[in-house]
């Protein structure tokens, strides 16, 4: 599709009926058919981002997506747009995001649909867009791929490598970039790699001081775990960044049920200084190694496939979605004892091949040296861009922004 010439006036429609919703889940199929990396995502999954009652952020929150048509009537893109108060609240003017972003090679067309969510955000008062963001938790769809296009992870978004110049070229400004990091779990003998040994050191001299414990996530102690990870999260972030939006548990609870037919418990580890939670790593098997074959679809047949998939190790990485440790134990060697955890659990699980580190944002030094000093490598850069629609106001990027609010203190 490069190089797209429409053949008549384009036309934008707004997502209503059964029809309109079938188009935008089906235009990426289209568009992507001949792309090796590109993994649909789950039509349901899509779907339950723009359902009230399945999306939590629509209580606090609204949003809109639109079609874009040619003259003939076919779908040549789509666009999404949508306000999270408590997120737009968060910042230093009213922000909307705009997500779900899909369209052919044709510059006309990019900014028919970039100006349509610019007239949407504008009549409610939004002074800022970012984008591409998700309506709901950061872990999936957010961010633009420029960098590293390969079959993503799953919650990852993968992009056409021309949907950089379209949004620059319209005004969007790198916000913040964030990476992805690679490291082999094991090596082409099927042996697990050794993990540095100075981190192995620290972290089994941090396991054997006294009051340290650490503990596997069960789904039998659910709402402990949910507990123990937003109190760690929000401890975290709050000192991190002063006008942060914290973690809702009920948030955190449905997205771990919705995820429990993939989550592997031993993925998932806390760490404890005299049975107070103090830090925690999420992994999740990769899902898009599935997903692959499914073509968005999740009907009883490709419920059978999945469960075979599953039983016969088909996903062979884990991406790391979410991590934290408590602003008093930062620096003390935790993270790494963690991961002497995690390393013993890859021991026992020889069809984990990868693990992806992401995301981590540029804004972000400490955890980025902590992957490095892991031996990772980075492999995939996104950016979330920012629009100012109040063009009186500054850009400023995130950790410029940070750093002001550090100095302020």
């Amino acid at each position: 599709m490069a190089d797209y010439q429409t053949t008549s006036i384009m036309k934008v429609v707004e997502v209503k009926s059964k029809q309109d919703r079938k188009e935008f889940l089906n235009f990426p199929k289209e568009l992507y058919k001949k792309d090796p990396y590109w993994v649909c995502q789950l039509d349901s999954g899509l779907e339950a981002v723009f359902d009230p009652a399945k999306n939590l952020t629509f209580r606090h929150g609204e949003a809109i997506r639109w079609i874009l048509k040619d003259g003939t009537g076919h779908a040549i893109g789509r666009i999404a747009a949508f306000i999270d108060k408590v997120r737009s609240a968060a910042n230093n003017q009213p922000t909307g995001g705009i997500g779900f972003f899909e369209v052919v090679e044709n510059k006309e067309a990019a900014f028919l649909l970039f100006n349509t969510a610019l007239e949407w955000h504008t009549s409610r008062g939004m002074e800022a867009i970012d984008g591409p963001i998700n309506f709901g938790e950061n872990a999936n769809n957010w961010g633009l791929l420029v960098d590293g296009f390969m079959q993503q992870g799953f919650g990852m978004p993968y992009h056409k490598k021309y949907y950089r110049s379209f949004f620059e070229k319209y005004g969007f400004q790198n916000y913040f970039e964030q990476f992805s990091y690679h490291k082999d779990v094991r090596g082409a003998d099927k042996k697990i790699v050794q993990f540095p040994e100075r981190i192995m050191k620290i972290a089994e001299w941090l396991s054997r001081r006294p009051g340290y414990s650490f503990q596997h996530y069960e789904f039998r102690n659910k709402r402990k775990y949910v507990k123990d990870i937003v109190e760690i999260y929000n401890s975290a972030w709050s000192v991190f960044k002063e006008d942060f939006t914290p973690l809702d548990p009920a948030f955190l609870e449905e997205s771990l049920e919705k995820a429990k037919l993939v989550i592997d418990e031993k993925l998932i580890w806390f760490a404890y200084f005299n049975d107070k939670p103090i830090a925690f790593f999420v992994l999740f098997p990769d899902l898009n190694q599935i997903l692959k074959h499914f073509k968005g679809k999740m009907h009883f047949w490709n419920l059978i496939r999945f469960v075979y998939f599953k039983a016969t190790h088909e996903m062979k990485r884990m991406r790391a979605v979410v991590g934290g440790v408590h602003p008093s134990y930062q620096n003390s060697g935790v993270e790494s004892a963690i991961f002497l955890q995690l390393y013993k659990v890859f021991g026992t699980k020889p069809w984990f091949k990868e693990l992806e580190l992401s995301w981590v944002g540029d804004f972000n030094p400490k955890m980025i040296a902590i992957y490095e000093a892991l031996g990772a490598k980075k492999a995939k850069t996104h950016i979330t861009y920012r629009y100012m629609i109040n063009t009186k106001l500054p850009f400023r990027r995130y950790k410029d922004e940070m750093a002001d609010k550090q100095e302020i203190k």
